[in-house]
Protein backbone atom coordinates (compact mmCIF):
# COMPACT_ATOMS: atom_id res chain seq x y z
CA UNK A 1 0.00 0.00 0.00
CA UNK A 2 2.70 2.42 0.65
CA UNK A 3 4.87 1.97 -2.62
CA UNK A 4 1.12 2.49 -4.43
CA UNK A 5 0.49 6.03 -2.32
CA UNK A 6 4.46 6.94 -3.04
CA UNK A 7 3.62 6.26 -6.98
CA UNK A 8 0.69 8.48 -6.13
CA UNK A 9 2.08 11.42 -5.20
CA UNK A 10 4.63 10.80 -8.40
CA UNK A 11 1.96 10.44 -10.57
CA UNK A 12 0.82 14.26 -9.51
CA UNK A 13 4.20 15.38 -9.16
CA UNK A 14 4.91 14.24 -12.82
CA UNK A 15 1.93 15.84 -14.51
CA UNK A 16 2.64 19.07 -12.40
CA UNK A 17 5.82 18.93 -13.82
CA UNK A 18 5.27 18.66 -16.86
CA UNK A 19 3.38 22.35 -17.11
CA UNK A 20 5.49 24.22 -14.73
CA UNK A 21 9.23 24.44 -14.12
CA UNK A 22 10.71 23.93 -10.69
CA UNK A 23 10.85 27.27 -10.24
CA UNK A 24 6.81 28.35 -10.94
CA UNK A 25 5.98 25.04 -8.73
CA UNK A 26 8.17 26.53 -6.00
CA UNK A 27 6.54 29.45 -6.14
CA UNK A 28 2.59 28.33 -6.06
CA UNK A 29 3.61 25.86 -3.45
CA UNK A 30 5.79 27.79 -0.99
CA UNK A 31 8.90 25.20 -1.33
CA UNK A 32 12.03 25.85 -3.07
CA UNK A 33 12.97 24.66 -6.35
CA UNK A 34 16.00 22.28 -4.91
CA UNK A 35 12.90 20.67 -2.63
CA UNK A 36 11.20 19.74 -6.03
CA UNK A 37 14.06 18.93 -7.51
CA UNK A 38 14.55 16.16 -4.88
CA UNK A 39 11.32 14.80 -4.51
CA UNK A 40 11.91 14.19 -8.42
CA UNK A 41 14.87 12.67 -8.27
CA UNK A 42 13.64 10.40 -5.59
CA UNK A 43 15.77 11.47 -2.66
CA UNK A 44 12.49 11.85 -0.14
CA UNK A 45 8.52 10.97 -0.67
CA UNK A 46 6.54 13.86 -1.48
CA UNK A 47 4.91 15.18 1.56
CA UNK A 48 0.92 14.03 1.76
CA UNK A 49 -0.34 17.52 2.63
CA UNK A 50 1.61 18.67 -1.20
CA UNK A 51 -0.74 16.51 -3.04
CA UNK A 52 -3.76 18.09 -2.90
CA UNK A 53 -2.03 21.77 -3.50
CA UNK A 54 -0.67 20.30 -6.70
CA UNK A 55 -4.15 18.47 -7.73
CA UNK A 56 -5.90 22.00 -7.31
CA UNK A 57 -2.88 23.61 -9.21
CA UNK A 58 -3.62 20.70 -11.85
CA UNK A 59 -7.03 21.22 -11.89
CA UNK A 60 -7.06 25.45 -12.07
CA UNK A 61 -4.85 25.10 -14.99
CA UNK A 62 -7.54 24.45 -17.98
CA UNK A 63 -5.57 24.37 -20.82
CA UNK A 64 -7.28 26.70 -23.71
CA UNK A 65 -7.69 23.70 -25.84
CA UNK A 66 -10.87 21.55 -25.53
CA UNK A 67 -11.09 18.36 -26.95
CA UNK A 68 -13.90 18.31 -29.57
CA UNK A 69 -16.38 15.81 -30.20
CA UNK A 70 -15.19 12.77 -32.75
CA UNK A 71 -15.98 11.62 -36.12
CA UNK A 72 -12.66 9.77 -35.95
CA UNK A 73 -9.86 9.23 -33.87
CA UNK A 74 -5.86 9.39 -34.73
CA UNK A 75 -2.86 9.13 -33.56
CA UNK A 76 0.11 11.85 -33.11
CA UNK A 77 3.57 10.08 -33.38
CA UNK A 78 7.03 12.77 -33.97
CA UNK A 79 4.38 15.55 -32.48
CA UNK A 80 6.44 18.52 -31.95
CA UNK A 81 4.31 21.00 -30.50
CA UNK A 82 1.01 19.83 -31.85
CA UNK A 83 0.27 21.42 -35.32
CA UNK A 84 -0.73 18.21 -37.36
CA UNK A 85 -3.07 17.22 -34.34
CA UNK A 86 -4.51 21.09 -34.81
CA UNK A 87 -5.39 19.98 -38.57
CA UNK A 88 -7.08 17.12 -38.04
CA UNK A 89 -9.25 18.09 -34.71
CA UNK A 90 -10.08 21.17 -36.36
CA UNK A 91 -11.95 18.60 -38.96
CA UNK A 92 -13.70 16.26 -36.30
CA UNK A 93 -10.80 14.08 -35.12
CA UNK A 94 -9.90 13.00 -31.37
CA UNK A 95 -6.32 12.54 -30.97
CA UNK A 96 -6.08 9.19 -28.39
CA UNK A 97 -2.37 8.78 -28.30
CA UNK A 98 0.31 11.08 -28.56
CA UNK A 99 4.53 10.09 -28.97
CA UNK A 100 7.35 13.22 -28.52
CA UNK A 101 10.82 12.57 -26.81
CA UNK A 102 11.30 16.15 -26.55
CA UNK A 103 10.92 17.25 -22.64
CA UNK A 104 10.53 20.77 -23.80
CA UNK A 105 8.41 20.32 -26.78
CA UNK A 106 5.88 18.15 -24.60
CA UNK A 107 6.21 21.40 -22.07
CA UNK A 108 4.56 23.23 -25.13
CA UNK A 109 2.48 20.33 -26.35
CA UNK A 110 0.54 19.66 -22.79
CA UNK A 111 0.20 23.24 -22.12
CA UNK A 112 -1.90 23.94 -25.13
CA UNK A 113 -3.64 20.40 -25.26
CA UNK A 114 -3.91 19.80 -21.83
CA UNK A 115 -4.02 15.84 -20.01
CA UNK A 116 -6.46 14.16 -21.71
CA UNK A 117 -3.80 11.72 -22.24
CA UNK A 118 -0.33 11.19 -21.42
CA UNK A 119 2.89 11.99 -23.92
CA UNK A 120 4.95 8.87 -24.48
CA UNK A 121 8.43 9.40 -24.77
CA UNK A 122 10.96 7.65 -26.82
CA UNK A 123 8.65 5.40 -30.03
CA UNK A 124 11.19 2.76 -30.45
CA UNK A 125 10.49 1.73 -26.67
CA UNK A 126 6.56 1.48 -27.31
CA UNK A 127 5.06 -1.97 -28.32
CA UNK A 128 2.84 -1.56 -31.05
CA UNK A 129 -0.07 -3.55 -29.80
CA UNK A 130 -0.12 -1.27 -26.51
CA UNK A 131 -1.38 1.54 -28.54
CA UNK A 132 -4.53 2.35 -28.83
CA UNK A 133 -6.58 1.37 -32.36
CA UNK A 134 -6.95 4.45 -33.88
CA UNK A 135 -8.65 5.46 -37.25
CA UNK A 136 -5.61 7.87 -38.73
CA UNK A 137 -1.94 7.54 -37.93
CA UNK A 138 -0.43 10.73 -38.33
CA UNK A 139 3.66 11.47 -38.31
CA UNK A 140 5.99 14.05 -39.16
CA UNK A 141 8.86 11.42 -38.57
CA UNK A 142 12.22 13.09 -38.24
CA UNK A 143 13.43 14.81 -40.89
CA UNK A 144 16.60 15.28 -40.47
CA UNK A 145 18.68 12.46 -42.01
CA UNK A 146 16.77 13.07 -45.16
CA UNK A 147 17.43 16.76 -45.41
CA UNK A 148 20.20 18.50 -47.58
CA UNK A 149 21.70 20.27 -44.21
CA UNK A 150 21.83 16.72 -42.70
CA UNK A 151 23.20 14.93 -45.03
CA UNK A 152 25.79 17.23 -46.29
CA UNK A 153 26.92 17.07 -42.43
CA UNK A 154 26.85 13.60 -41.86
CA UNK A 155 28.84 13.46 -45.42
CA UNK A 156 31.27 15.77 -44.21
CA UNK A 157 31.68 13.49 -41.10
CA UNK A 158 32.13 10.19 -42.84
CA UNK A 159 28.75 9.37 -41.36
CA UNK A 160 26.14 7.60 -42.44
CA UNK A 161 22.41 9.00 -43.43
CA UNK A 162 18.75 8.32 -44.43
CA UNK A 163 17.78 4.65 -44.28
CA UNK A 164 21.56 3.69 -43.09
CA UNK A 165 21.51 6.28 -40.10
CA UNK A 166 21.10 4.00 -37.01
CA UNK A 167 19.17 6.91 -34.76
CA UNK A 168 16.88 9.23 -36.98
CA UNK A 169 16.79 7.55 -40.27
CA UNK A 170 15.35 3.95 -38.93
CA UNK A 171 12.70 6.07 -36.87
CA UNK A 172 10.56 5.15 -39.99
CA UNK A 173 9.93 1.53 -39.38
CA UNK A 174 8.40 2.50 -36.38
CA UNK A 175 5.90 4.05 -38.65
CA UNK A 176 5.51 0.72 -40.57
CA UNK A 177 5.36 -1.47 -37.36
CA UNK A 178 2.43 0.74 -35.84
CA UNK A 179 1.04 0.42 -39.38
CA UNK A 180 1.14 -3.36 -39.92
CA UNK A 181 -0.21 -4.06 -36.62
CA UNK A 182 -2.54 -2.00 -36.05
CA UNK A 183 -4.04 -0.93 -39.85
CA UNK A 184 -5.38 2.12 -39.29
CA UNK A 185 -7.97 3.60 -42.05
CA UNK A 186 -5.69 6.34 -43.10
CA UNK A 187 -2.44 8.18 -42.21
CA UNK A 188 -0.23 10.99 -43.44
CA UNK A 189 3.34 11.45 -42.89
CA UNK A 190 5.18 15.01 -43.73
CA UNK A 191 8.32 14.99 -44.30
CA UNK A 192 11.33 17.58 -46.38
CA UNK A 193 10.75 18.01 -49.53
CA UNK A 194 14.09 16.62 -50.05
CA UNK A 195 12.39 13.03 -49.12
CA UNK A 196 12.41 12.54 -53.02
CA UNK A 197 15.39 12.96 -54.30
CA UNK A 198 17.64 11.76 -51.05
CA UNK A 199 20.08 8.87 -52.56
CA UNK A 200 19.37 8.92 -55.82
CA UNK A 201 15.23 8.61 -55.33
CA UNK A 202 16.41 5.34 -53.65
CA UNK A 203 15.46 6.48 -49.82
CA UNK A 204 11.49 7.28 -51.33
CA UNK A 205 11.50 4.20 -53.59
CA UNK A 206 11.94 2.08 -50.04
CA UNK A 207 9.00 4.16 -48.40
CA UNK A 208 6.56 3.78 -51.18
CA UNK A 209 7.52 0.12 -51.33
CA UNK A 210 7.12 -0.37 -47.69
CA UNK A 211 3.64 1.49 -48.03
CA UNK A 212 2.31 0.10 -50.65
CA UNK A 213 3.66 -3.09 -51.04
CA UNK A 214 4.46 -4.26 -48.41
CA UNK A 215 1.23 -3.17 -46.24
CA UNK A 216 -0.84 -2.61 -49.07
CA UNK A 217 -1.88 1.08 -48.81
CA UNK A 218 -3.05 3.53 -52.05
CA UNK A 219 -0.45 5.93 -51.62
CA UNK A 220 -0.71 9.51 -52.66
CA UNK A 221 2.23 11.39 -52.57
CA UNK A 222 2.81 15.35 -53.28
CA UNK A 223 4.92 18.21 -52.09
CA UNK A 224 2.86 21.41 -51.75
CA UNK A 225 3.99 24.86 -50.29
CA UNK A 226 2.95 26.46 -47.25
CA UNK A 227 3.07 29.50 -48.88
CA UNK A 228 -0.26 28.96 -49.81
CA UNK A 229 -1.39 29.96 -46.45
CA UNK A 230 1.19 31.72 -44.59
CA UNK A 231 3.97 34.15 -45.93
CA UNK A 232 6.67 31.81 -45.97
CA UNK A 233 8.15 29.77 -48.67
CA UNK A 234 8.14 26.36 -47.13
CA UNK A 235 7.84 23.13 -48.89
CA UNK A 236 7.21 19.94 -47.62
CA UNK A 237 6.00 16.42 -49.01
CA UNK A 238 2.83 15.05 -47.58
CA UNK A 239 2.12 11.04 -48.32
CA UNK A 240 -1.69 10.63 -47.89
CA UNK A 241 -2.71 6.96 -47.68
CA UNK A 242 -5.81 4.59 -47.37
CA UNK A 243 -6.84 1.04 -47.05
CA UNK A 244 -7.93 1.38 -50.31
CA UNK A 245 -8.77 3.85 -53.47
CA UNK A 246 -10.90 6.65 -52.40
CA UNK A 247 -10.57 8.67 -55.18
CA UNK A 248 -8.22 11.00 -53.42
CA UNK A 249 -7.22 13.70 -55.68
CA UNK A 250 -4.01 16.32 -55.27
CA UNK A 251 -4.73 17.80 -58.11
CA UNK A 252 -8.27 18.54 -57.02
CA UNK A 253 -7.28 19.40 -53.64
CA UNK A 254 -4.97 21.80 -54.61
CA UNK A 255 -7.38 23.46 -56.82
CA UNK A 256 -9.25 24.09 -54.26
CA UNK A 257 -6.37 25.92 -51.70
CA UNK A 258 -5.49 29.25 -52.49
CA UNK A 259 -2.79 30.08 -55.36
CA UNK A 260 0.65 30.49 -54.27
CA UNK A 261 1.15 33.83 -55.88
CA UNK A 262 -2.27 34.47 -54.21
CA UNK A 263 -0.74 33.66 -50.01
CA UNK A 264 -0.52 36.51 -47.58
CA UNK A 265 2.55 38.72 -46.90
CA UNK A 266 4.57 39.22 -44.04
CA UNK A 267 2.55 42.32 -42.55
CA UNK A 268 -0.50 39.93 -41.43
CA UNK A 269 1.87 38.32 -39.12
CA UNK A 270 4.35 40.93 -37.74
CA UNK A 271 3.88 43.35 -35.06
CA UNK A 272 2.05 46.27 -35.81
CA UNK A 273 4.21 48.57 -33.22
CA UNK A 274 1.51 51.14 -33.49
CA UNK A 275 0.24 50.66 -29.23
CA UNK A 276 -2.74 47.77 -30.45
CA UNK A 277 -1.24 45.18 -29.42
CA UNK A 278 0.48 46.15 -26.02
CA UNK A 279 -0.35 42.94 -23.80
CA UNK A 280 0.06 40.63 -26.51
CA UNK A 281 1.96 37.68 -24.46
CA UNK A 282 1.75 39.44 -21.30
CA UNK A 283 4.26 42.04 -22.77
CA UNK A 284 6.98 39.16 -23.20
CA UNK A 285 8.09 40.57 -26.97
CA UNK A 286 7.05 43.71 -27.03
CA UNK A 287 7.34 47.17 -25.05
CA UNK A 288 4.16 48.64 -23.21
CA UNK A 289 3.96 51.07 -26.08
CA UNK A 290 3.58 48.12 -28.60
CA UNK A 291 7.43 48.26 -29.87
CA UNK A 292 8.64 45.02 -30.43
CA UNK A 293 11.74 44.69 -27.59
CA UNK A 294 15.17 45.75 -28.54
CA UNK A 295 16.76 42.36 -27.66
CA UNK A 296 15.63 40.99 -31.31
CA UNK A 297 17.11 44.00 -32.90
CA UNK A 298 20.09 42.87 -34.31
CA UNK A 299 23.72 44.03 -32.71
CA UNK A 300 26.09 46.29 -35.23
CA UNK A 301 28.83 44.05 -34.33
CA UNK A 302 26.20 41.10 -35.54
CA UNK A 303 24.69 42.77 -38.44
CA UNK A 304 28.27 44.06 -39.65
CA UNK A 305 29.25 40.06 -39.74
CA UNK A 306 26.32 39.14 -41.59
CA UNK A 307 26.84 41.56 -43.95
CA UNK A 308 30.15 40.78 -44.64
CA UNK A 309 29.30 36.88 -45.02
CA UNK A 310 26.72 37.45 -47.31
CA UNK A 311 29.11 40.06 -49.68
CA UNK A 312 31.58 37.02 -49.22
CA UNK A 313 29.00 34.34 -50.65
CA UNK A 314 27.91 36.85 -53.13
CA UNK A 315 31.38 37.62 -54.83
CA UNK A 316 31.85 33.63 -54.98
CA UNK A 317 28.73 33.72 -56.69
CA UNK A 318 26.27 31.54 -54.59
CA UNK A 319 23.06 32.53 -52.64
CA UNK A 320 23.98 31.97 -48.87
CA UNK A 321 23.51 34.94 -46.62
CA UNK A 322 21.08 36.72 -45.05
CA UNK A 323 17.56 37.55 -45.98
CA UNK A 324 16.41 40.75 -45.22
CA UNK A 325 12.40 41.37 -45.83
CA UNK A 326 9.77 43.70 -45.63
CA UNK A 327 6.17 43.81 -44.79
CA UNK A 328 5.21 43.29 -48.36
CA UNK A 329 7.23 39.81 -48.93
CA UNK A 330 7.44 36.33 -48.17
CA UNK A 331 10.15 35.18 -46.02
CA UNK A 332 12.46 32.62 -46.80
CA UNK A 333 11.88 29.03 -44.45
CA UNK A 334 11.82 29.18 -40.75
CA UNK A 335 14.10 26.64 -39.85
CA UNK A 336 15.12 25.16 -36.39
CA UNK A 337 18.56 27.11 -36.32
CA UNK A 338 16.70 30.57 -36.00
CA UNK A 339 17.52 31.17 -32.55
CA UNK A 340 21.56 31.43 -33.76
CA UNK A 341 21.38 34.68 -35.47
CA UNK A 342 18.11 34.67 -37.47
CA UNK A 343 19.66 35.43 -40.57
CA UNK A 344 17.19 33.99 -43.16
CA UNK A 345 14.73 36.03 -41.76
CA UNK A 346 15.49 39.23 -40.71
CA UNK A 347 12.73 42.14 -40.55
CA UNK A 348 13.67 45.75 -42.47
CA UNK A 349 13.59 48.83 -39.54
CA UNK A 350 13.88 51.15 -42.47
CA UNK A 351 17.26 52.60 -44.15
CA UNK A 352 20.34 53.50 -41.21
CA UNK A 353 18.84 50.95 -38.71
CA UNK A 354 19.63 47.53 -37.92
CA UNK A 355 17.30 45.02 -39.16
CA UNK A 356 15.23 42.58 -36.22
CA UNK A 357 14.38 38.94 -35.61
CA UNK A 358 10.91 37.68 -35.74
CA UNK A 359 9.22 37.58 -32.08
CA UNK A 360 8.47 33.67 -31.15
CA UNK A 361 4.91 35.32 -31.26
CA UNK A 362 5.45 36.09 -34.92
CA UNK A 363 7.11 32.80 -35.89
CA UNK A 364 3.91 31.54 -34.32
CA UNK A 365 2.02 33.20 -36.79
CA UNK A 366 4.52 32.69 -39.74
CA UNK A 367 3.22 28.78 -39.01
CA UNK A 368 -0.13 29.55 -38.84
CA UNK A 369 -0.90 28.90 -35.13
CA UNK A 370 -3.56 31.01 -33.66
CA UNK A 371 -2.63 33.64 -31.10
CA UNK A 372 -4.35 31.76 -28.72
CA UNK A 373 -1.42 29.18 -28.78
CA UNK A 374 0.65 29.38 -25.71
CA UNK A 375 4.45 29.21 -26.01
CA UNK A 376 5.48 28.28 -22.48
CA UNK A 377 9.32 27.84 -23.89
CA UNK A 378 12.26 30.14 -24.06
CA UNK A 379 12.58 32.32 -27.27
CA UNK A 380 15.48 29.62 -28.05
CA UNK A 381 13.07 26.64 -27.61
CA UNK A 382 10.38 28.38 -29.30
CA UNK A 383 12.34 29.30 -32.59
CA UNK A 384 13.53 25.52 -32.71
CA UNK A 385 9.90 24.07 -32.07
CA UNK A 386 8.42 26.46 -34.86
CA UNK A 387 11.19 25.75 -37.44
CA UNK A 388 10.60 22.42 -37.14
CA UNK A 389 6.58 22.34 -36.81
CA UNK A 390 4.25 22.10 -39.85
CA UNK A 391 1.91 25.02 -41.44
CA UNK A 392 -1.39 24.50 -39.34
CA UNK A 393 -3.69 25.88 -42.24
CA UNK A 394 -2.33 23.62 -44.50
CA UNK A 395 -3.02 20.48 -42.14
CA UNK A 396 -6.32 21.65 -41.69
CA UNK A 397 -6.79 21.99 -45.50
CA UNK A 398 -5.54 18.09 -45.86
CA UNK A 399 -7.60 16.67 -42.89
CA UNK A 400 -10.13 18.22 -44.60
CA UNK A 401 -9.39 17.17 -47.50
CA UNK A 402 -8.99 13.10 -46.89
CA UNK A 403 -12.63 13.10 -44.27
CA UNK A 404 -14.61 11.77 -46.97
CA UNK A 405 -12.38 8.88 -47.61
CA UNK A 406 -11.61 8.38 -43.67
CA UNK A 407 -15.37 8.58 -42.91
CA UNK A 408 -16.10 6.15 -45.79
CA UNK A 409 -13.78 3.20 -44.60
CA UNK A 410 -14.80 4.15 -40.82
CA UNK A 411 -18.60 4.56 -40.39
CA UNK A 412 -19.15 3.15 -44.53
CA UNK A 413 -20.91 6.61 -45.15
CA UNK A 414 -20.92 7.59 -49.01
CA UNK A 415 -17.90 9.40 -50.31
CA UNK A 416 -19.04 13.21 -50.37
CA UNK A 417 -16.84 14.44 -53.87
CA UNK A 418 -18.20 17.30 -53.46
CA UNK A 419 -16.21 18.36 -50.79
CA UNK A 420 -12.78 17.59 -52.71
CA UNK A 421 -14.11 19.23 -55.94
CA UNK A 422 -16.11 22.32 -55.14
Amino acid sequence: MTDTITADRRDVLVRARSIFTQKELAERLDYTAKQIGRWEKGECEVPTAVVPALQRILEDRAPYHAAPAADFTFIDLFAGIGGIRLGFEAAGGRCVFTSEWDKYAQKTYVENFGEGHAIEGDITKIEAADIPEHDVLLAGFPCQPFSLAGVSKKNALGRPHGFECTTQGTLFFDVQRIIAERRPKAFLLENVKNLVSHDGGNTFRVIMDVLERQLHYQVYPMVVDGRRFVPQHRQRILLVGFQKDVGFDWEKVLAKMPAVADGPRLRTVLHPEDGSEADVDDGRYITADGKVGKKYILTDRLWQYLQGYAEKHRQAGNGFGCSVVGPQDTSRTLSARYYKDGSEILISRGRGRNPRRLTPRECARLMGYPDTFRIPVSDTRAYKQFGNSVVVPLMAEVAKAMKPGIMHLVKGEPLQFELLQD
